[in-house]
């Protein structure tokens, strides 16, 4: 919970905090409305940033490009993988430019 959450709530201006999904949603619609990727990558993409924000063990095996390891890995298959096309290497730069990891520990 940033500090602007916690005012904006003890000023009515804000019902609830969101939760860590609706906060993972928001950063897929941010980066669809900075890359705007074809529809048929969306899904394939939104996982991929989902599980790369929430999971060191996604993060690792992008760093060290030991893709083999997405064989069995069940947040990202290789089919998955596979399935990003040009975004593999976009979804985690977007990451490290826009995104607080800590936020979502």
């Amino acid at each position: 919970i940033t500090l602007k959450e916690f005012i904006e709530k003890i000023f009515g201006g804000i019902n609830k905090f969101k939760s860590k999904d609706e906060l993972l949603e928001d950063e897929f619609e941010k980066f669809v409305t900075i890359y705007k990727p074809e529809s048929k990558y969306a899904l394939p993409i939104k996982n991929y940033l989902k599980a790369y924000i929430t999971d060191s063990e996604i993060r690792d095996i992008i760093e060290t490009k030991e893709y083999s390891r997405f064989a069995t890995n069940p947040k990202v298959t290789m089919k998955d993988f596979r399935e990003l096309n040009g975004y593999r290497e976009v979804v985690p730069e977007y990451v490290k430019d826009y995104v607080s990891i800590n936020a979502f520990m």
